[in-house]
């Protein structure tokens, strides 16, 4: 059978509206690339280690995914993921049950994303410059208060392995936690009222306004849910290393802007989805067990992320244009 040429225009068309689609193929390519170099790369080991390099920062790259199609920005992450986990490996070593150290870790992130909505809104800046100064306010009060030390768990607590446990073949339990949150928010915000105006609040605030959209409430929520999810993958490293670094984080929020743009996401918010902005922080996790194992220089994955995070920016921005 023989497609048109208009079946085939209307299918290539529809394709292009795929927005996971680019780091999808992004994805495949570096693997194609990576396996010639190292066949080991193509290993169930080498996956495990992609999907627990990628778990952390794509945790985040969810939260201000969520938030970025929201409309706004938020650079303190890096600093909550600090922060939070710091607070908790306090609470632990004073001798706190995990559950109270965990549950005020989060508390913690949620008082500082409502601190930035408030600020963002109330005080009509933009989130850029709050988050900003934000982000260096928590990380002047981090190196204060350590003197720029680290902070070691030194009591034992089974209760925090189950956030980052290994469980077979290298695999670890972060990466459940990525997979799971992905999934669910990218059921929230397709799926659900609540991700229409998240969408509609992002796109057209103006209009979500008239249609009745507490443009604030839902931009406070995001900010909020941004932050605990810096927080969460806080206490996923945590778990993992028994140790906090008042610098620890510092490249984050960047990166995670990096994944979610590579994943669709628009700068100008409205537009992505959450699946893309996983599949995004899988690319950089990709990347980076690619040139580790290609023995290449620490600093290429640097340039690998920078070149892929402007290549697209340029396919987001002519997708928005023809849909």
């Amino acid at each position: 059978m023989v497609l048109s040429f208009e079946s085939l225009s209307s299918r290539l068309s529809s394709l292009r509206r795929i927005r996971e689609l680019g780091v999808f193929i992004s994805i495949v390519a570096m693997a194609i690339v990576f396996s010639a170099l190292n066949p080991k790369f193509v290993s169930a080991p080498s996956f495990a280690a992609m999907l627990s390099m990628a778990a952390e920062l794509g945790i985040v790259a969810i939260g201000v995914a969520f938030l970025m199609i929201a409309g706004e920005f938020d650079l303190s992450v890096g600093s909550v993921y600090a922060a939070s986990s710091m607070l908790a490996a306090w609470l632990i070593n004073m001798g706190m049950p995990f559950a109270v150290a965990f549950l005020a870790a989060l508390g913690l992130a949620a008082c500082i994303g409502y601190a930035n909505a408030v600020i963002t809104i109330k005080g009509g800046i933009p989130s850029f410059i709050t988050t900003l100064g934000m982000m260096w306010f928590i990380r002047g009060i981090l190196l204060a208060v350590t003197g720029g030390f680290p902070v070691v768990v030194q009591r034992s607590c089974p209760a925090l392995s189950f956030l980052a446990a290994p469980i077979a073949g290298g695999f670890r339990i972060s990466g459940i936690w990525f997979v799971i949150l992905a999934i669910l928010f990218q059921i929230a915000l397709m799926n659900t009222a609540y991700g229409n105006w998240v969408q509609a609040v992002g796109g057209a605030p103006e209009t979500a306004r008239a249609l009745g959209i507490d443009v604030a409430r839902v931009k406070t929520i995001n900010f909020i849910l941004c932050s605990i999810m810096a927080a969460f993958s806080g206490l996923i490293a945590l778990s993992h290393f028994q140790v906090v670094e008042p610098v620890a984080g510092q490249s984050l929020p960047l990166e995670a802007i990096a994944a979610a743009v590579i994943g669709g996401c628009s700068l100008m918010g409205g537009v992505g989805t959450i699946a893309g902005a996983a599949l995004g922080a899988f690319l950089v996790g990709e990347i980076r067990v690619g040139l580790i194992l290609a023995g290449a220089p620490a600093y290429w994955y640097i340039g690998f992320v920078g070149i892929l995070l402007i290549v697209a920016g340029i396919i987001n921005l002519r997708l928005t244009k023809r849909v």
